[in-house]
């Protein structure tokens, strides 16, 4: 989205107000196989969370329960302050937008935003200005007269929106709405999607696989597995602090290594690993192992890691040394505004480094190199 679409965007017709959502041990199985595990979840209203996690974590399920597709097994889920866990999808203040739009092909745009609108029998003196109104919203007045066969894959996900708006939920759900989308499109629909839903002040709740989408749009994220959510915070706390070697190992990449706790004490871990010594000023939450042989891993992002020319000195100097490695310079990627740089290790390992370019890292296939890293950095986990 260019700057002068955010410049001259029209200001939205004001939605319904905003909904909050209260999950309490919802529970829901499939025979013998559980897809979601006694969850609890509370969101705010008019805010955007995403329901983030692997295929099979639970996170559609969910999101398919409040909704009102499935029923749970157990467990209560209140909008507004409202049970409605036993009640249909149409007697539930929520519209939901699906991956494949469910657009209507005999049908023209404007149709097809309000169709809802005909099924709850709004008046036809209200009916017309609602629908310019919800495709305004997604700048898509221009195709009202075309059929869904007509327009790109970006222009049916405007007109599936405007359709799930029009109807003015109190909280909209949106199950991988743009998974179908190529990579530019996408992104650009991530910043549409984030600036049409502050307009509204609508509560999103967004189901996503993609990391980079849940962190670049979310006010907060829960992170799912196995039908639990494993950690839920904003963006920045998700990445920056994991609580476990899940979460640190799904969100963004991470340099991992197994091994035994060698110190322990108030102010921070070691630990060793192979012919690595790892020292974290971070304990996760939850703790670690508090003696010494106990087994953990140790998380490392690679944007925490420098790396810098070795001089035949620095490899004896830095053999028995904390939070640094040597090692020959096996790959180095392109990124665009930064470089991507795969460092083998003496014991076999690999350290994986982005660093910008501004750094100036060495490049030279082949070339010993030093990896180094600070305290903060280090995230010890429990094995």
């Amino acid at each position: 989205m260019s700057t002068v679409d955010v410049a001259t965007r029209t200001t939205a017709a004001p939605s319904a107000v905003a909904g909050s959502v209260r999950l309490r041990s919802l529970t829901k199985a499939y025979g013998s196989a559980v897809a979601v595990d006694d969850l609890s979840l509370d969101v705010q209203p008019g805010e955007f969370l995403s329901l983030l996690g692997p295929s099979g974590c639970g996170k559609t399920t969910t999101l398919r329960m409040i909704g009102g597709f499935e029923f749970p097994d157990d467990g209560s889920i209140q909008i507004s302050g409202h049970n409605v866990e036993n009640l249909p999808p149409h007697k539930r203040p929520v519209n939901t937008v699906f991956q494949a739009y469910a657009l209507f092909p005999h049908m023209k745009v404007a149709d097809n935003v309000a169709y809802g609108l005909r099924r709850s029998g709004v008046p036809k003196s209200d009916m017309a200005d609602r629908v310019s109104r919800a495709l305004d919203m997604v700048r898509m007045t221009a195709f009202a007269s075309r059929k869904p066969a007509q327009l790109s894959g970006g222009q049916q996900q405007r007109v599936a929106l405007a359709r799930a708006l029009v109807n003015r939920p109190a909280v909209l759900l949106l199950d991988e709405p743009m998974s179908a989308l190529d990579r530019k499109l996408r992104e650009e629909m991530q910043v549409e999607l984030k600036l049409l839903q502050h307009e509204l002040g609508t509560t999103f709740i967004f189901v996503t696989h993609d990391q980079e989408e849940a962190l670049s749009m979310s006010d907060r994220v829960a992170v799912m597995k196995d039908g639990r959510i494993e950690q839920i915070g904003t963006a920045s706390s998700v990445y920056d602090s994991p609580e476990s070697a899940f979460v640190a190992g799904f969100i963004g990449r991470q340099n991992s290594f197994a091994g035994t706790i060698s110190s322990f004490g108030s102010d921070g871990v070691t630990v060793r690993t192979g012919g690595l010594s790892l020292y974290s000023s971070r304990p996760t939450k939850g703790g670690v192992p508090a003696s010494s042989g106990g087994k953990v891993s140790a998380a490392i992002r690679p944007e925490s890691v420098v790396v810098t020319a070795a001089g035949p000195d620095v490899p004896s100097a830095a053999s028995d040394a904390v939070n640094c490695v040597t090692g020959t310079l096996l790959g180095v990627s392109e990124l665009g505004h930064s470089l991507q740089l795969v460092v083998h290790t003496p014991d076999d390992a690999q350290v994986l480094a982005r660093l910008p370019r501004a750094a100036n890292p060495p490049t030279e296939l082949g070339s010993p190199v030093l990896c180094s890293w600070t305290a903060d950095a280090v995230r010890i986990f429990t094995s």
